[in-house]
């Protein structure tokens, strides 16, 4: 996350004492990315952020993969998910790798513990609700269509609007560190002019609430696979001021700006951000191909080297018949796929689309989560045939 950035107090210079008005120093604490040369920030603490006084091990969270490995085109309804729960602890495993897993949950409670994952980068998307992401470096306040990226190690919790939408996220959590792809920033880090969005399109903490408070507080943490509980004999959330380049953030997918041309531009054009082993797109509400022969639709391709996955976060999406909100498509490496019949044909001529959808491409092959298996649609890799043929029918929205 290449914009600097500070909250709170700080002292003028770093590692000098910065010492409290009832006397005693603040604890500083340098976290970020790949040790000590990564991007990084320095936290000031009231209380050392090691006064741990009880852990243990709560929970295993190994994904497991479907046994079911024949090669074909797979769909799930999110719909038909299990509503409820944590933001955290009730996530349903979908798909997944040693690079990338994607998760899905409509949470309807207030989770009383603060959450870390020591193990992987998160990419929130908010499909529908709002509310805080409170975290020890302030607070980002989210709403519909934002992806929220919390950095590994970053402890959070979600403060949820529950007078609104049901809340419906979308997680991809990844091993590598998520950051904005390379192409769009300039030698030192800046977006560049022509980038599909801008560091004004970056919503950042801008509310810093220090909590000075005895007791004990419990924090659950993801790493090795597992859950892991501490128990904390001070709040959290004790920061006083920080400073650096890394910390929650959230970009709300409408500010992303399209880019369209006189025929068919590929997906690359859509890239959001990147990660290692895989990449996420934003497809938006954009104006159609403006040459009068161009075919909208997508021209049938192969991915090799590559699993794509959609989530639809419209019912509406040009090349596709039997989806709905909140459908995910699996395209995996090694079949090829395309436009629905008749898709291709109807949008020649059409001016523009409302379309929104989240992409995510991984270079290694994902494994279809068992917990999936429930909510999947089994006659999607038939719904290319014509409604006539086969006495197929397609799935219904």
């Amino acid at each position: 996350m290449p914009i600097y950035h500070s909250l709170g107090s700080i002292p003028r210079k770093r590692h000098i004492a910065f010492r409290k008005p009832k006397g005693g120093i603040y604890a500083e604490e340098l976290m970020g990315h790949e040790g000590f040369t990564g991007t990084s920030s320095l936290l000031y603490h009231v209380h050392p952020p090691t006064t741990v006084k009880s852990v243990k091990r709560i929970k295993e969270l190994e994904y497991e993969a479907d046994s079911d490995t024949a090669l074909r085109h797979r769909h799930f309804r999110t719909s038909k998910a299990k509503r409820g729960g944590s933001p955290t602890l009730d996530r349903l495993p979908l798909l997944f790798n040693a690079d990338v897993a994607m998760l899905y949950v409509e949470p309807d409670e207030q989770d009383a513990h603060f959450y870390r994952n020591a193990q992987g980068d998160e990419v929130v998307y908010v499909a529908k609700g709002a509310g805080t992401l409170e975290s020890v470096f302030g607070d980002v306040p989210f709403r519909e269509g934002d992806y929220l990226i919390i950095h590994r190690g970053i402890l959070h919790r979600y403060k949820l609007d529950m007078k609104g939408d049901q809340p419906k996220f979308l997680i991809m959590e990844g091993r590598g560190h998520v950051r904005w792809p390379k192409r769009y920033r300039n030698e030192f880090g800046q977006l560049k002019e022509g980038a599909p969005y801008s560091e004004r399109d970056i919503r950042r903490p801008l509310e810093l609430k220090t909590h000075d408070e005895m007791g004990d507080f419990r924090l659950l943490v993801k790493q090795y696979n597992g859950l892991n509980e501490f128990i904390l004999d001070h709040h959290p959330f004790d920061v006083v001021g920080w400073d650096g380049y890394f910390y929650p953030w959230a970009f709300n997918i409408y500010d992303f700006e399209p880019i369209v041309g006189r025929l068919h531009q590929p997906p690359p054009v859509h890239q959001t951000f990147e990660g290692d082993g895989f990449v996420i797109c934003s497809f938006c509400p954009r104006p159609y191909d403006f040459d009068p022969e161009a075919v909208p639709a997508p021209y049938n391709h192969s991915n090799v080297d590559s699993d794509e996955v959609l989530y639809y976060a419209s019912s509406e999406f040009m090349s596709r018949k039997g989806i709905e909100f909140g459908s995910i498509t699996h395209h995996p490496d090694g079949i090829p796929h395309g436009p629905h019949p008749g898709r291709a044909e109807a949008s020649i001529g059409a001016k523009r689309t409302d379309e929104l959808a989240v992409m995510m491409d991984s270079f290694r092959p994902l494994h279809v989560a068992k917990q999936a298996l429930p909510i999947e649609d089994p006659a999607y890799h038939r719904s290319w045939i014509e409604q006539q043929h086969a006495g197929f029918n397609p799935p219904t929205t």
